[in-house]
């Protein structure tokens, strides 16, 4: 693939100017972002992000999921769009870059193109897709899977948060269900780019600028409810107690032990906890809680499920309790594109940053998009491999690095289609 004939790069200072200016959306006292998903922040900065595309002299189209696509037309726009995204949600104490430079690093190569007055041969598109992170409406990716076709929009409709609140309801509620019918095939891609800050410690510790993503492991989520009895805490007796948080712990650790004998590929963690009746002298008489099992490889998730299954019903006999459980989402491992790998690897290179391959540890929309688009993503470091948390820090040149990286990808992949004739 031929490196794009430009000289042009992004600015730095406008893209870093911009990232601050909406992190100000649902910023938290610690210096993250608490930007859940169709909440009223999350309308906030979407309006935000339609007012700045349109200023930049793209059109805005919202499909019925919420997703939000920005077009720049091209020289001939009956050719598919290439587009470049991720998302602007974020966890309930999230940080300024997890999702959000891959949004605004696009936003910022649309400006850089008009700035220079430069003119694609396909339409360049800029995509931010709903609910990603997960955190408010389970599964994560919930939107990007029901344009990929691994999930109905009726689900994706049906998926309650913790309070009871609908998915589809509250995307009512805040005026984003788009007219536009979800999925690739109403809204087809020539290729897809998504930058983001590595979420995990590789690049900062072997100093290296660009991670370019060949690929993200899988992924299984599980909810389990345990049930004992409700019961007074002084007038009990130990050897008569039916306590659902003591039976939960002894299957945390058993989640724990599942994942430590596959690893150090594989990894397990329980993230939520809801205890019921949740009073200090009562003893608990329901507890549900989450699961999150990952490796590169399917047939070690397998295994991994298999091994569970047989630890946690153990657990739940010895201690006099029942047991509910099940798996609510699998997302299996992906492969990204050759052709989009090789664009983001050879446009590193023609900008000079140290870069290796990696593979994904963290979940992302391109997981879902790869199915039904040529896909690959660029990741950059934070410090200590540090997210999902409010201290998630990323430099300021290593955030432009990667806008540099997928301007130059994009304008490459432009052109490699210009050459093959492909719309």
């Amino acid at each position: 693939m031929n490196i794009a004939p430009t000289n042009l790069a992004i600015d730095r200072e406008r893209l870093w100017s911009t990232i601050m200016q909406t992190a100000r959306i649902g910023a938290t006292a610690k210096g993250g972002i608490r930007r859940l998903t169709l909440t009223d922040l999350d309308a906030a900065v979407r309006r935000w992000f339609i007012a700045a595309c349109e200023e930049a002299g793209c059109t805005v189209r919202i499909d019925e999921m919420g997703n939000i696509f920005a077009r720049r037309p091209g020289r001939d726009n009956s050719r598919l769009p290439i587009a470049v995204g991720s998302h602007l949600d974020t966890q309930p104490s999230g940080g300024k870059y997890d999702g959000v430079i891959g949004v605004l690093s696009g936003l910022e190569l649309i400006r850089t193109l008009n700035n220079a007055a430069y003119e694609t041969t396909s339409p360049i598109e800029i995509v931010n897709w709903t609910n990603e992170e997960g955190s408010r409406f389970a599964p994560a990716m919930l939107s990007s899977g029901v344009y990929a076709g691994k999930f109905t929009r009726d689900f994706a409709y049906g998926r309650q948060d913790r309070d009871g609140l609908a998915f589809g309801e509250e995307l009512r509620r805040i005026g984003f269900v788009g007219s536009e019918p979800c999925g690739a095939a109403h809204h087809p891609l020539a290729a897809f780019f998504e930058l983001h800050i590595e979420q995990g410690p590789i690049l900062e510790a072997e100093k290296k600028v660009i991670g370019i993503v060949t690929g993200v492991q899988g992924m299984r989520w599980y909810e389990a409810t345990v049930t004992g009895t409700d019961a007074h805490a002084g007038s009990t007796p130990m050897s008569l107690r039916a306590d659902a948080l003591l039976a939960a712990a002894r299957m945390i650790e058993a989640v724990h032990r599942v994942a430590t004998r596959h690893a150090p590929l594989a990894v397990g963690t329980v993230g939520l906890i809801e205890v019921r009746p949740n009073s200090r002298n009562v003893i608990p008489g329901e507890c549900f809680f989450t699961i999150d099992f990952r490796h590169p490889e399917d047939r070690v998730l397998d295994e991994m499920e298999k091994e569970l299954g047989t630890a946690l019903p153990a657990i739940a006999a010895e201690t006099s309790v029942t047991l509910a459980w099940q798996r609510i989402w699998n997302s299996p491992a992906v492969h990204f594109a050759p052709e989009c790998i090789g664009a983001v690897r050879e446009a590193a290179a023609a900008r000079g940053y140290p870069a290796r391959e990696i593979v994904s540890g963290a979940g992302h929309d391109s997981a879902y998009v790869a199915a039904v688009a040529p896909t690959a993503m660029i990741f950059v470091p934070c410090e200590k491999g540090i997210s999902h948390n409010e201290l998630e820090k990323a430099e300021p040149e290593h955030v432009a690095a990667g806008a540099d990286v997928l301007l130059q990808a994009v304008l490459s992949m432009d052109s490699h289609l210009a050459e093959q004739g492909r719309a």
